[in-house]
């Protein structure tokens, strides 16, 4: 390599880890917008139940198609992406998402509000296992804290949907939906630039020949498969429960309290807020005490909470709830970079794993849900789901990796 050649390289090596905590921000901004607008089909479902003459099964194969949209192709796009890097399909798939959102606007019949759900899936699965992965190297070695940063933006976007939903499109219809386009444009230029920082560095890779030999794993095969499992009985256990919370908790609280739907709202938007407000800790306290101790914590931790909401007044219910998202969002951090760090050197594939495995189990269980509700009765969906984070006791069988 010539010495005018080292220079420029070096040079671009200072200003990559200058811009590494300003590409985190804006990383986790446009997470923000990105789960914002995502967040908006879940939090107008009582406007399309009332427009479109739907039923609780419907509601939950809408959802369906969102999330398995959302979940299938993320695994492809990460395990592609570890091989071949594509610095600005941060902002296709942002406009994918856009393209989703007019037609939601705009749709007049069922079959297209299936069609915008799934282009709506089709971009979050495009754009979350890429901006893990910027998130991962824009951390400067604290992958907790830049995985916490990147999650909050995304589930602090999911709590203002609900809030904007009821300021904006339930009072006035659907087609106030479109103003909700400017922030993806927003995101789309975010993005461009954060691609032009993700270039930067492969520029940087290549140059300085860093071609290092794959980082093998600590563990045997058989304990990777394990521990493996268990993290997804336990990505399981939290979606599940969160998707009965995201999909209809309005229609519970409607239902069992007789409150009005913009009032549900509200109470939602206190449940995603606390999900928000405990994603921000599990992963900073995950680079302190290790990744197990979080998420035992935060999964099993949860459940005197949910065990009491099914029986509790108005009051209390939203007191256990903020306090059942508070602590069970902590665990998705410390999952995913236990993960990354059980087998090394496969970021965009472990990301796009797990993000696509959660965005399916909520989708499956928005479906499952639906169909339960319309059986048995909403109050009857959260005494099954009350169970459900019982299951954090198979972390016990997770290896300790700090430790190790």
């Amino acid at each position: 390599m010539s010495t005018e050649n080292g220079v420029k390289l070096e040079t671009l090596y200072v200003k990559s880890q200058t811009a590494s905590f300003r590409i985190l921000s804006a990383i986790s901004f446009s997470h923000f917008l990105n789960d914002t607008i995502q967040s908006l089909l879940f939090a107008i479902y009582p406007l399309l139940k009332t427009s479109f003459h739907l039923n609780f099964t419907q509601i939950g194969l809408l959802s369906l198609v969102y999330q398995l949209t959302a979940s299938m192709l993320q695994p492809v796009v990460g395990f592609y992406t570890d091989q071949n890097p594509k610095p600005y399909s941060l902002a296709a798939g942002m406009g994918c998402t856009l393209c989703g959102l007019l037609l939601l606007a705009v749709a007049w019949d069922y079959g297209l509000l299936l069609l915008a759900a799934a282009l709506v899936g089709m971009g979050s699965s495009i754009f979350h296992p890429e901006s893990s992965r910027v998130a991962r190297m824009a951390s400067g070695g604290r992958y907790g804290l830049a995985q916490s940063l990147f999650q909050v933006g995304g589930n602090a976007g999911t709590s203002m949907g609900p809030l904007l939903a009821a300021w904006m499109v339930i009072p006035y219809g659907q087609k106030s939906i479109l103003f909700f386009s400017l922030l993806a444009l927003l995101a789309i230029a975010i993005l461009v630039r954060v691609g032009k920082w993700y270039k930067l560095r492969c520029v940087l890779k290549a140059g300085k020949g860093t071609d290092v030999k794959p980082i093998q794993p600590v563990y045997s095969r058989r304990t990777i498969v394990l521990s493996m499992l268990i993290l997804l009985v336990l990505i399981f256990s939290k979606y599940f429960y969160l998707a009965s919370i995201g999909n209809y908790f309005t229609f519970y609280l409607m239902h069992r309290f007789g409150i009005s739907v913009q009032s549900g709202q509200y109470h939602l938007f206190v449940f995603l807020f606390a999900v928000a407000l405990g994603t921000f800790i599990g992963g900073p306290v995950g680079d302190k005490i290790g990744r197990k101790q979080v998420i035992w914590l935060s999964i099993l931790g949860a459940s005197p909470f949910t065990l009491a909401l099914p029986y509790a007044n108005l009051a209390w219910t939203g007191v256990l709830s903020f306090a059942s998202g508070f602590i069970l969002a902590s665990a998705f951090s410390a999952i995913l970079v236990f993960a990354q760090e059980l087998i090394p050197g496969r970021v965009g594939a472990i990301s796009g794993l797990f993000f696509g495995l959660a965005f399916g189990m909520a989708g499956i269980a928005a479906a499952v849900l639906g169909r339960l509700a319309d059986a048995y009765g909403i109050e009857f969906v959260y005494h099954v789901c009350s169970y459900l984070p019982l299951l954090g006791v198979l972390t016990v069988f997770l290896p300790d990796i700090r430790r190790s």
